[in-house]
């Protein structure tokens, strides 16, 4: 019955944000929970690193230099990719939210992270990756 619960495919969490201490943060806090992590502070280094596939789930921040979240949504959904994205934002504007859905987000959190809502989140786009609350 255990082996039932384990995840199938990809277990580890990608985190995307320009922020080295946001990262850091989110990094020690998924670990804590015993996910596994691989960060990212440039959207060239996401996708160079085979973007979705190898990941259970993506958490994606909105706003970075060059490349922002919705170019690397845009990129994903036209490469077919399907990794489940939570995107993150310290600067939310009006339609954001809406726009991030549209573009295959799953949910959209705002910084700073409140834990249990990120816990949540990642439970609803990878079942079976955490236990239930």
């Amino acid at each position: 019955m255990l082996a039932d619960m384990e995840p199938s495919g990809p277990t580890t969490i990608a985190v995307l944000d320009d922020e080295p201490a946001y990262r850091q943060a989110l990094s020690r806090l998924l670990r804590a929970h015993g996910l596994e992590v691989q960060t990212f502070a440039t959207a060239g280094e996401f996708l160079a690193a085979n973007g979705g596939h190898l990941f259970a789930c993506l958490l994606l921040d909105l706003h970075m230099p060059g490349h922002t979240g919705f170019d690397v949504l845009a990129q994903l959904k036209s490469q077919g990719q399907a990794v489940p994205v939570i995107m993150i934002t310290g600067h939310d504007q009006p339609g954001s939210a809406a726009t991030a859905r549209e573009l295959g987000a799953a949910e959209y959190l705002l910084k700073p992270l409140d834990e249990s809502a990120l816990l949540s989140a990642l439970r609803h786009v990878s079942p079976g990756l955490l236990p239930a609350a």
